[in-house]
């Protein structure tokens, strides 16, 4: 008896534990193997939020990128930006080192600032922050680091969107570790961009423990994103020449700085009202950009002061938005009308 009351509890167990095990499987589908990564469901968006840096919470003086939240008779709530959103309060006596008369002059909700740490209470939550303290260099450095580490936040919550991925597994084992290495991760996918390219540039992925796949696909994206555009730099000259030889000798001296340009980086030079000249070209490097141009304009000078011309640098080698070169190519359009209409003048009737 005892035995086959053993055998029927055990056969009534049985259906319970395989009830139990597909009940697991399937209150967990968003949990898959791709070699060393998990999958998730498209819909979970959760799992494409992360901080940006493996510390949990700022250090203290440590500068960071926050956004303004909400203005209140405290201070100002904020978010700060590289530490997934967590919240901090920039104190109203550490917003300016001046007497606040307005604060919504200093700081408006919406707006990115650049704060330094002051307390963290990680029990608590509590992160107190100061505008006043940091300087106008440690703004220019804060936004230089954050804007790289946005880059490569990009590039990795973009991979975990593809391939379904969780993004804060990428950061333990791609981010996070080549921070450590390289000191910005950033610096580590430059190095990705230049691999095959330069002898003795190895490859920085190389001791991360990922699949080819995504190894494959995350150089794909880097280059896709990070790859260098090209920069344009411009220059405004005055060339004049009354000798004989006159236009001879511009033309001359134009076609002389021209010259300087090379396959990759040509030199442009365009006419905006005489006597005065924009040079122009597209380079990857900006000081070699500049560097050109400014050659460009010694060989002119060189030229035409040997004609017995001269010639005066109405504006510096520099780099130039869109913004800029659209405005130059409207003053162009409109010299070019205005010439246009002259010549085209009708004489008056008799």
């Amino acid at each position: 008896m005892p035995e086959s009351t053993d055998a029927a509890a055990a056969s009534t167990a049985a259906p319970a534990a395989s009830t139990t095990q597909t009940n697991d499987e399937e209150t967990e589908p968003t949990l898959f193997n791709e070699g060393t990564f998990r999958l998730y469901l498209p819909q979970d968006h959760k799992n494409l939020e992360c901080r940006f840096y493996e510390n949990e919470f700022p250090e203290l003086e440590s500068l960071v990128m926050v956004n303004v939240r909400n203005i209140a008779d405290m201070g100002a709530y904020v978010s700060l930006l590289e530490y997934n959103n967590i919240e901090g309060m920039i104190l109203l006596s550490e917003l300016s080192r001046r007497r606040i008369r307005s604060i919504h002059k200093l700081i408006r909700v919406g707006r990115n600032e650049v704060v330094m740490v002051l307390r963290v209470d990680q029990e608590k939550g509590y992160i107190d922050l100061s505008k006043r303290r940091v300087s106008p260099a440690d703004v220019a450095a804060c936004e230089d680091k954050f804007n790289k580490a946005k880059a490569v936040h990009g590039v990795l919550r973009h991979l975990a969107d593809r391939k379904t991925l969780i993004l804060s597994e990428l950061y333990e084992k791609i981010g996070w570790p080549l921070y450590r290495k390289y000191g910005h991760a950033y610096d580590a996918f430059k190095l990705a961009l230049t691999e095959g390219d330069s002898e003795g540039v190895q490859d920085p992925f190389a001791e991360l423990a990922i699949p080819g796949e995504i190894k494959e696909e995350l150089k794909t994206y880097i280059r896709r994103r990070l790859a260098p555009q090209p920069i344009k730099i411009r220059a405004d000259v005055e060339v004049s020449c009354f000798t004989y030889e006159g236009i001879d000798a511009i033309r001359e001296a134009l076609f002389a700085g021209i010259a300087c340009g090379g396959e990759n980086t040509p030199i442009k030079i365009k006419l905006i009202a005489p006597p005065i000249y924009v040079l122009s070209t597209m380079t990857l490097e900006k000081d070699a950009g500049i560097a050109l141009l400014n050659k460009a304009i010694e060989t002119i000078e060189k030229s035409i002061v040997s004609k017995g011309g001269k010639m005066d640098i109405k504006l510096a080698p520099k780099a130039v938005s869109l913004k800029e070169d659209i405005e130059l190519q409207a003053i162009m359009d409109q010299l070019a009308l205005d010439n246009d209409e002259t010549d085209g003048d009708a004489p008056e009737d008799d």
